[in-house]
């Protein structure tokens, strides 16, 4: 206990001493945004059309402003609480194949001292882990055979950041096998539209609400925003829009190729094949869609480590593989510069979401020679 508990205070230690960095976006958006809110009124500023996140985020900005902390390290003290939210979660997924001992606490550790989950809250001021923490509670509680909770996390999740529509293919695999009932689909969008309840009390336009992942789809042409992606590799000048549609579609159509592949094998639905698959898609996703920021593969960071600690022998490389890319792609944000050509961050993603989409057709023929 007093091991675990020198371990949690280190990884804030660690986040405690890059709060006083001050990031572009931080204050090109966030603290304007909780400026604008504290001058108009507090949780009444949300009837407002100032911001291109959704509600529940504000509501957290909006509750900061009625205490007396600085803007700044209130900010990423909400994104640290998830950060320890989101290693609980890991915890409670790598315990279910390791009930005893230390290696779920490991795990949890691990993707606590990520250096992406490290720099992306306590040093840019970025709230990924709130999605990432509702999003593996989400797939935890859906192999614990709580479907309908499972539900409520992704709908929690989604009302924080678009960004967890990555796993939505896992979640229609598991529809489709009927480990989830389809009406908990309805259950997604209904938190949502619940969590958007106080802002509507206070007067936002309700037009605004539905339409902000809409606006925020629409808001970015370029094919890659310094994501680690296959788009890395084009020189494309003329065309872009054309080269996004198509790019859109092919995701779509390859996303639904391999919800089907899965369906039609009838695998067994196994924790270790649903944290595989929660892996594969939270890389393959960003991979091959347009417009994507490099913060994108947030997901994929965490979720790799959860793999590798479920498929040790063949899986090691590949935490280190996107942590690497994806790491190396905030550095032109936090640095101001690049320290690795995006080409080869590229790759190394490539060769992640190859040897994890290998896993999963092993998984398929060691069950084949099981039965």
């Amino acid at each position: 206990m007093f091991v675990a508990a020198a371990i949690v205070l280190l990884t804030l230690a660690v986040r405690l001493v890059l709060f006083p960095f001050q990031s572009m976006d931080y204050r090109a958006f966030v603290q304007q945004w909780y400026e604008f809110i504290a001058a108009n009124g507090g949780f009444p500023a949300l009837r407002y059309e100032f911001a291109n996140y959704n509600v529940p985020y504000l509501y957290l900005l909006a509750v900061l402003t009625y205490l007396p902390v600085p803007v700044l390290a209130g900010v990423k003290v909400i994104s640290v609480l998830f950060d320890l939210l989101l290693a609980f979660y890991v915890y409670k997924v790598v315990a279910l194949k390791y009930p005893r001992g230390w290696l779920p606490f490991l795990a949890a550790t691990t993707v606590s001292l990520l250096p992406t989950v490290v720099t992306n809250g306590a040093m840019w001021a970025q709230c990924d882990s709130i999605y990432a923490a509702f999003g593996v509670g989400a797939v935890y509680y859906v192999v614990r055979g709580r479907p309908w909770l499972a539900c409520v996390f992704f709908g929690l999740a989604l009302a924080f950041k678009l960004q967890i529509v990555f796993l939505f293919p896992l979640l229609l695999v598991l529809v489709l096998l009927r480990k989830v009932p389809w009406p908990g689909l309805l259950v997604v969008p209904g938190v949502v539209l619940l969590l958007d309840g106080p802002a509507l009390l206070v007067g936002a336009n309700p037009g605004h609400l539905l339409s902000v992942y809409v606006d925020q789809a629409a808001e970015y042409t370029r094919l890659t925003l310094n994501a680690p992606n296959v788009y890395q590799f084009l020189t494309v000048t003329s065309a872009a829009d054309l080269i996004k549609s198509a790019g859109i579609l092919f995701t779509g159509a390859l996303v639904l190729i391999v919800v089907f592949a899965v369906i039609a094998s009838r695998v067994t639905v196994t924790v270790p094949r649903v944290v595989l698959l929660a892996a594969f898609f939270a890389i393959l996703v960003p991979f091959f869609l347009p417009a994507m920021h490099e913060r994108y593969f947030y997901l994929a960071d965490v979720l790799t480590v959860v793999a590798a600690f479920y498929f040790p022998r063949w899986l090691w490389p590949v935490p280190l593989l996107v942590q690497f890319a994806s790491f190396f792609s905030y550095t032109p944000f936090l640095f101001g510069r690049a320290g690795v050509d995006l080409r080869w961050l590229a790759l190394a993603m490539l060769v992640a979401l190859v040897l994890v989409a290998r896993e999963l057709a092993l998984e398929r023929n060691r069950e084949k020679l099981e039965q």
